[in-house]
């Protein structure tokens, strides 16, 4: 192992020791980690709050097995240590900033990742916007855009438009030329996603199911990436054109469909898919690391694309992040500055 000798044998991290309301959320001093073969350290400087974190607090998501237990999937800093390389991962260098998805332990000053989950800042990035990046680019890119990027026109349904997998989503169809459909719960919004290139849809006011049909001239949407789940299971079937591809990627809305049509799925060939990031094993993330950096990070330091951040919270302060995120009212991303 390499290692900047200015690194301490103790840091701050946000624990807690049973599941519960965002109250349970502490920060404690707590050794710091040793990277392992193919792991990097990291100083981290800031770290970004996603919804899987609000529910493994809950004791709804528990972390896979050999995953680090405490809270924290996307982090961007300082590389300081570096454990033996793995046979055909580069290892970033000590003193290189980079952001990666972590699998776990994100809230805190220093975090362990595999680095292969490593990806550079992109150019003009400062920490707070790196950090943004990887848990909704990682997450969208491998649900849209993997194994093959769609043909242009494509047209793509996106649920929960202003949070910060929508926003992500939204950006990205329009950049590789397809046409962004999202939903959103206020008139402010919709005006948001209006904004990013979406054509909105005030689900509080109207039938996404009937207004998608409205606008493609009962065509239908050819993807539907949805956080919702069960709730929204059988108009998102009706939503879809012929050969269409709903994909689950969290279960908002509850987890089970009454009375699923499945005459629809089989005389309109429709594929229904299910996704989680977090389990899949490093090889695969790495995949999607390195088709995003040759896709993606060219439009990230273009301006093309770029993350949206609502609001900054301390580490100190992470409970009030959670709670944040909790009251729904966000648009972008909510983040955690740990180095200020």
């Amino acid at each position: 192992m390499t290692q900047n000798p200015a690194v301490p044998s103790t840091m701050k991290a946000v624990c807690f020791a049973e599941p519960g309301e965002a109250s349970v959320l502490h920060t404690e001093t707590i050794a710091v980690p040793q990277p392992g073969r193919g792991e990097v350290l990291v100083r981290v400087m800031a770290a970004g709050v996603n919804r899987p974190d609000i529910m493994q607090r809950k004791g709804l998501y528990p972390p896979p097995p050999g995953a680090c237990p405490r809270l924290g999937l996307e982090i961007a800093g300082e590389v300081v240590a570096c454990g033996l390389p793995q046979e055909g991962t580069p290892m970033p260098a000590i003193g290189t900033r980079v952001c990666a998805l972590a699998n776990g332990g994100g809230y805190a000053e220093y975090c362990l990742v595999p680095a292969g989950q490593c990806l550079p800042w992109p150019k003009g990035f400062d920490a707070l916007q790196a950090a943004a990046l990887p848990e909704t680019y990682f997450t969208v890119w491998s649900n849209l855009f993997m194994p093959a990027i769609p043909p242009a026109g494509t047209r793509v349904l996106i649920h929960g438009g202003t949070s910060g997998i929508g926003t992500t989503a939204i950006q990205l169809v329009r950049a590789f030329g397809g046409q962004a459909f999202t939903t959103a719960g206020s008139a402010e919004k919709c005006a948001l996603c209006e904004t990013l290139g979406a054509t909105a849809i005030n689900y509080r006011e109207e039938d996404f199911q009937a207004r998608i049909t409205e606008l493609t001239k009962g065509e239908g949407v050819n993807v539907i990436l949805d956080m919702i789940g069960g709730a929204y299971f059988n108009r998102n079937l009706k939503s879809l054109s012929m050969d269409g591809r709903l994909v689950i990627i969290a279960l908002q809305g509850g987890a089970k469909a009454e009375q699923a049509d499945l005459v629809r799925i089989m005389t309109r060939r429709l594929v229904v898919t299910g996704s989680n990031l977090r389990p899949r094993d490093s090889g695969s993330k790495a995949r999607i690391a390195r088709d995003l950096h040759t896709h993606v990070w060219p439009l990230l330091e273009a301006g093309t694309v770029k993350p949206l951040v609502h609001a900054v919270f301390k580490l100190d302060d992470a409970a009030a992040a959670h709670k944040c995120m909790e009251d729904g009212g966000h648009s972008g991303k909510i983040m955690l500055d740990v180095a200020g």
